[in-house]
């Protein structure tokens, strides 16, 4: 996900088919932690680009407000697996 942060990455990313792997390996794979980071980079990479500023994501302020919901988000997730596996 570090390489997908920057514009030039994104681009590098794209040009080189990485969407395709990572679509055939969301299609294949059994792990719910894969799939999810799968999921959420392959969402950067089809996505619009980031307005001008935003290039690099790692830089991007978060709204506090947002950043709580992504975490709640990602903890309802994590819990939904859990019990899938149980």
């Amino acid at each position: 996900e570090q390489l997908a942060a920057t514009k030039g990455g994104r681009s590098r990313l794209r040009s080189r088919g990485s969407y395709l792997v990572l679509r055939e390996l969301h299609a294949r794979e059994k792990d719910p932690e894969v799939l999810s980071a799968c999921h959420k980079l392959i969402q950067v990479l089809i996505g619009d680009e980031p307005e001008a500023g935003m290039e690099n994501l790692l830089e991007v302020t978060v709204p506090e407000e947002l950043e709580r919901r992504l975490r709640d988000a990602d903890r309802e997730e994590e819990e939904r697996w859990r019990k899938e596996r149980e």
